[in-house]
């Protein structure tokens, strides 16, 4: 599959239209983020279930500054609409895919009711 350019517009429907995708923040100046190109190029091509974008941070700065991203390549990932991972600085091929079959085995069952039992202390403890 393809790696997929994001903009604003197209963002949240693509967070929302897919089960796991693999957001890889850079810049078109940033040597670390080219050398990591490829090994993410590479790896979209091995997963058919798994949506891979790239968000150009210079072209994109209001999204870049919605998630916060303070370095580049910043690595994050959307499993049902949750981030489940965001890490910044390039990955080897190996940690990659080592993430991304973490990120398969994930009960995503148990991570919402994580997140509502969090979302309920929070609200009970105001």
């Amino acid at each position: 599959m393809a790696v997929q350019e994001l903009t604003q517009e197209t963002f949240e429907s693509t967070v929302t239209g897919n089960d796991i995708v693999i957001v890889d923040f850079w810049a078109p100046w940033c040597a670390p983020c080219r050398a990591f190109a490829p090994t993410f190029e590479a790896e979209s091509e091995q997963h058919d279930d798994v949506t891979f974008a790239k968000v150009n941070t210079e072209d994109q700065q209001a999204l870049a500054a919605a998630f916060q991203i303070r370095s580049i390549p910043t690595l994050m990932i959307f499993r049902e609409q949750v981030i489940i991972f965001s890490q910044p600085g390039m990955l080897s091929a190996g940690q990659l895919q080592d993430v991304i079959a973490k990120v398969k085995a994930l009960d995503m069952a148990q991570v919402h009711e994580d997140i509502r039992k969090q979302q309920e202390s929070a609200g009970g403890s105001a």
